[in-house]
């Protein structure tokens, strides 16, 4: 049984088909890298399963039940992460704070306003030891707006983690860093593909190909090509789509 799967799946806005019959079969334990043009329909097929678009036709399968029509918290309870292109955190609080909070959005305690949050020991232990596993320990009180572009980046697969995903969707996870900030994403998204699935959209081929097993290029909406890097490279279609634009 494939861990992720998708059929025939579209989204159409009016008019334009953004993602158009695409099929997907995603296997438990490897890294997938999504790439192509801008406007090939990736943030948006990141969406369709990630529950934040309810796709015009089609299903998603997830290790073995269809998830489409769930509401994306619905989804991220089953196992399904996700880090977006554009940081998703709360300026205004700390790094330990940040991930303290989505830890606690999976404890049904969270609704108790009279129970002060530091008395949750087991939470408090999680985010430790999450800040720790991104690199950030140095920073753990530090208010987020005054971190690092790369740093930000890595606090929001943070938040990812704290839900406790076996799968998750990083969309552009080296967008606008410094060359010595990617190779630390690179690295860091390499330690963690030993304990979970990995899907990402990323237009830096250098990180695309130190870190994919598999890749899946979008065109237009369609997937055009699908195999090892080596067999994409390799693929006249790819070709052609790069030379139409691919960064």
């Amino acid at each position: 049984m494939a861990f992720l799967t998708a059929e025939l799946l579209t989204k159409s806005f009016g008019s334009l088909q953004a993602v158009s019959q695409v099929d997907l079969e995603i296997k438990e334990g490897k890294v997938y890298s999504i790439i192509g043009p801008n406007g090939a329909g990736k943030t948006t097929l990141f969406n369709l399963i990630s529950g934040h678009l309810e796709s015009t036709s089609g299903a998603v399968t997830f290790q073995g039940r269809v998830i489409s029509g769930l509401r994306p918290y619905q989804i991220s309870h089953l196992g399904i992460g996700r880090s977006f292109q554009l940081n998703n955190l709360f300026p205004a609080l700390n790094v330990f704070e940040n991930v303290r909070l989505a830890i606690q959005s999976r404890y049904p305690a969270r609704f108790d306003l009279f129970k002060h949050v530091r008395s949750y020991k087991m939470i408090d232990e999680k985010a430790d030891a999450i800040v720790e596993k991104i690199g950030l320990s140095r920073f753990i009180n530090k208010e987020v707006q005054y971190l690092s572009h790369g740093d930000k980046r890595l606090l929001e697969v943070g938040i990812a983690l704290a839900t406790d995903p076996v799968l998750i969707l990083m969309d552009e996870p080296t967008s606008g860093m410094a060359p010595d900030e990617t190779a630390m994403m690179i690295e860091f998204i390499k330690g963690l593909a030993r304990e979970l699935t990995i899907i990402l959209i990323e237009h830096k081929m250098n990180v695309v190909m130190s870190i994919s097993d598999r890749l899946i290029v979008m065109h237009q909406g369609m997937v055009i090509s699908r195999g090892d890097p080596a067999e994409v490279q390799a693929d006249p279609k790819v070709k052609r789509a790069y030379l139409g634009g691919i960064e």
